[in-house]
């Protein structure tokens, strides 16, 4: 459910609708809507460049905004925080009234929980790392992103690419939150502010990871935010190995996204290490197994016994090593990530 200070400005286009442009004489054809918001609606449709999304509201003053922090974005180096601006314009209606819209690039992919959920949760770190990387670059530019949330995370590639889409919610640093969703709204849950600060988009990237483990957004039970969303942490085991860091996140204790993004290296770091010394242990274990006397050396009840006993332990192992290759898997791609975004 969605609350917003600014007024819903939902523009309905029918498919196969062509819309020119006043100023600039450029026509899109529309093709389906692709989702609605509190500043206006944004459709698919066909342009010169091919397809395009296209952001349409009553609202002359939320567009411009949102093409200023478009414009924002642009100058950002080193990364690509959102879709790139194409076109701003008036779409001059049969009653003669003007509906101000702007053209962006069309990003083709799936949301983050999607994308999580086809390739497993492993890959929210890594997507969780270049996100707070993204933010960070946004936030030093004197912006917080506002309405962080899966559906505003679009994975682009390959390689897989976080991009930040609709920007109704981009508010400068010290003004109140202009849109945002409960689930990932500190306020909702008593944790804070509404107030446009980095601590506010680190709580929402805390409750997208809490999303990514409960898919099913839970609701605020009581007054009681804070143990409610703690103990969902320690209820789930991918999120226990976040423990810490989620604290932190969702108590405002981190400065800024460098600080999140550090703890975050360094408990996969952690884990990798871990894992690979928990798999030098296993194979050694295997070693000392085969090397054990053969099972004719048993009566048949205690050969039928043990044989069962290892089919156990070799599935086991089995999932084990398959773990492990997952976890070095994470790892090389966020090396690869590093490596790129250094490049």
């Amino acid at each position: 459910m969605m609350k917003s200070t600014t007024m819903n400005q939902a523009f309905n286009v029918s498919p196969g609708k062509v819309i020119k442009g006043k100023w600039n004489g450029k026509t899109y054809k529309i093709i389906k809507l692709l989702g609605q918001g509190a500043t206006g609606s944004v459709y698919l449709a066909i342009g010169h460049e091919g397809q395009v999304a296209i952001k349409l509201s009553k609202n002359s003053m939320a567009i411009t905004s949102e093409v200023n922090v478009l414009k924002r974005f642009a100058t950002v180096q080193g990364t690509s925080l959102g879709p790139s601006l194409l076109d701003v314009d008036d779409w001059v209606l049969n009653n003669n009234k003007i509906a101000p819209f702007y053209v962006m690039e069309y990003i083709e992919g799936n949301n983050f929980l999607e994308f999580v959920q086809q390739k497993g949760t492993e890959w929210a770190d890594v997507l969780i790392l270049q996100l707070l990387g993204n933010i960070e670059k946004l936030h030093r530019q004197g912006w917080v992103f506002g309405d962080l949330k899966p559906e505003n995370l679009l994975i682009s590639g390959p390689p897989p690419q976080i991009r930040c889409i609709d920007v109704g919610g981009t508010t400068q640093q010290g003004r109140s939150i202009k849109e945002f969703t409960e689930f990932f709204d500190r306020g909702y849950w008593g944790l804070g502010t509404r107030k446009a600060e980095p601590s506010y988009d680190l709580f929402a990237i805390a409750m997208i990871l809490i999303n990514a483990a409960y898919p099913k957004r839970f609701t605020k039970k009581d007054s009681n935010g804070k143990s409610q969303l703690f103990e969902a942490i320690n209820q789930n085991s991918f999120l226990r190995k976040h423990k810490l860091i989620l604290h932190r996140a969702l108590l405002g204790e981190y400065h800024d996204a460098i600080e999140m993004k550090s703890d975050f290296v360094q408990m996969i770091s952690e884990g990798t290490h871990k894992a690979n010394s928990n798999s030098t242990v296993s194979k050694k274990n295997v070693h000392i197994k085969n090397n054990k006397p053969s099972q004719s050396q048993y009566s048949k009840p205690k050969q039928r016994y043990n044989s069962r006993r290892q089919v156990k332990k070799g599935k086991k192992v089995s999932g084990f090593i398959e773990t492990i290759i997952i976890l070095i898997s994470v790892f090389i791609i966020y090396s690869l990530y590093v490596y790129h975004t250094l490049m």
